[in-house]
């Protein structure tokens, strides 16, 4: 049986442990996705979410480790869908097929990541932002080169396939789009035309 009177007022709901910081995040993110493309500060943050800096500054101790937490998520969501891909697919190519086209969708439907994958976001922030990207995307790389490696032992490439420079070609490839959907305020999907050209990537 209920303990509590029916006439009681219920006491207005506080924040659960870790509810605020992501709120903190998933408002960075969404000001990263607005047209212009303008730095955002944490005072305008703070606006946004209708609290004081202090308040920003007691879930992250500065805006850097508010942009690192965006980068673990990219990171934890990327990896992961990579692990299920290549765990799902044993075929090399469809591995790559599915990799390239999970980078371009993961874009896509996160528009403020794109602006930190490219670095656009990461301009006048500490320099070991864009640190943590080159690596997070020399680790994407490496996965790309692994299955264009299973391809060719799977004998769906030739035995002189160079996978280091097919992965760096795919990746350089995957960067240009995420740069050019940044750029185009978002209007130029990063799987446009995805398909058609997914031969050329791949074969």
């Amino acid at each position: 049986m209920d303990p509590t009177p029916a006439t009681a007022t219920p006491k207005a709901a506080r924040p659960k442990p870790g509810e605020r910081r992501l709120q903190i995040l998933q408002m960075l993110a969404a000001m990263l996705q607005e047209p212009g493309g303008e730095r955002v500060t944490t005072a305008a943050l703070a606006a946004r979410l209708q609290v004081s800096e202090a308040a920003l500054y007691r879930h992250f101790a500065s805006k850097a480790q508010m942009f690192e937490g965006l980068i673990e998520f990219i990171e934890s969501t990327v990896f992961g869908l990579i692990n299920q891909i290549t765990s799902a697919q044993e075929d090399g190519l469809r591995q790559l097929r599915d990799i390239i086209a999970m980078l371009a969708s993961f874009a896509e439907r996160n528009p403020g990541m794109t602006r930190v994958l490219v670095g656009d976001a990461l301009v006048t922030e500490d320099d070991r932002l864009q640190s943590r990207i080159n690596q997070l995307v020399d680790r994407i790389e490496a996965s790309l080169r692994q299955s264009f490696r299973v391809a060719v032992a799977q004998g769906n490439l030739p035995p002189g396939t160079d996978a280091s420079a097919r992965a760096g070609i795919v990746m350089a490839f995957m960067l240009g789009r995420w740069l050019r959907f940044a750029k185009s305020g978002f209007k130029r999907p990063p799987a446009e035309a995805l398909e058609q050209q997914m031969s050329a990537l791949v074969a």
